[in-house]
């Protein structure tokens, strides 16, 4: 009696190894698609730079946290394959994304209402000179 023969692809020749299609781990995507979302992330790192250039008051933090997010959320669906994984991780992904953004908006909210004192305060401190400073009169 001969031994069963074991081969690359399993026992007696058996070529299912978990993967019927006989694709990769991987999601190969078009080059399009790829060059699409470089160029949309370089477009928006651009935008954010631009943006910078403007005095938008309380506007601006919430611009750029906007620009953010949506390069962070581009970067997720395409390049760590979101968008073609399980919903489950999506829901996992959007509800931490969302946890963030409530955490940073009670923050901003929380430290708008004590702009005016440190304002005033580090205003009153640059216009007394310091203990040590002693003026010199001729």
């Amino acid at each position: 009696m001969s031994a069963p023969t074991v081969s690359a692809h399993g026992k007696d020749g058996d070529h299912s190894h978990g993967n019927e299609h006989g694709h990769g781990f991987s999601h190969p995507m078009p080059i399009w698609m790829l060059l699409a979302v470089f160029f949309a992330l370089l477009g928006l790192t651009v935008l954010t730079v631009y943006q910078s250039t403007f005095d938008l008051g309380n506007m601006e933090i919430w611009l750029s946290l906007s620009i953010a997010t949506v390069k962070a959320g581009l970067v997720i669906a395409f390049f760590m394959h979101l968008v073609w994984d399980k919903p489950l991780n999506a829901i996992i992904i959007l509800g931490s994304l969302i946890f963030v953004a409530l955490f940073l908006g009670f923050t901003l909210m929380d430290a708008e209402g004590y702009r005016d004192r440190i304002i005033m305060t580090s205003t009153l401190e640059q216009s007394q000179p310091a203990a040590g400073d002693v003026e010199v009169s001729k």
